[in-house]
């Protein structure tokens, strides 16, 4: 886990120390971003919160200008951020950073992009695509990655429908699994 600026001062502190630097700035604003040094410690951050009811946070990709190591982030509520960095803290799991995306420069990316062919629908996330059916929602095709456990995870999902499918979290261990989930959950969502 990083130890760097947040870890040796209390991260409340520098979280009063931000907003300070920024009048104004929280109150225009509506989210935060956790910035972290690896993907690992982001999947381990969004379990502790998901774990701890924070249900408004979502996976994405933090302004270019802002990836320390990892292009994947938190983007979280920035009216929660002192519930938000006591969970967090409270379990070891401090990001390295936070920032406040109040500026139109500064929005994270949406990590997953759906691409619809003529019968079909393609759910981005990272390198992960899962492919389905627009009428039927029957999954056709699981591709990228190239993860051990990728081809397991076809196995499982390939000819079922997006409602009866297994999760990649259930059947998958790898960043691919944690990807590909991303993808399964946008595309359960928007299609389901």
């Amino acid at each position: 886990m990083y130890t760097g600026p947040f870890k040796k001062m209390n991260v409340l502190a520098k979280a009063r120390d931000l907003f300070k630097s920024q009048p104004g700035t929280v109150l225009d604003a509506e989210r935060g971003l956790l910035l972290y040094e690896s993907v690992n410690d982001v999947i381990q951050a969004e379990s502790v919160l998901k774990n701890n009811g924070f249900d408004d946070i979502r996976v994405v990709a933090p302004p270019p200008e802002y990836r320390k190591g990892c292009d994947l982030s938190i983007e979280f509520p920035i009216i929660e951020h002192i519930s938000v960095l006591r969970s967090l803290e409270q379990q070891d799991c401090v990001p390295m950073d936070l920032i406040i995306t109040g500026d139109e420069n500064m929005l994270p990316t949406e990590i997953c992009t759906v691409k619809e062919f003529n019968r079909h629908i393609m759910v981005r996330a990272a390198n992960m695509k899962i492919t389905f059916e627009k009428d039927t929602l029957r999954i056709v095709n699981i591709s990228g990655g190239g993860c051990s456990d990728v081809p397991y995870m076809a196995t499982k999902m390939i000819g079922q429908n997006l409602h009866d499918a297994p999760s990649p979290r259930e059947c998958g261990f790898t960043l691919c699994a944690y990807t590909l989930a991303i993808a399964f959950e946008h595309a359960r969502k928007q299609y389901v």
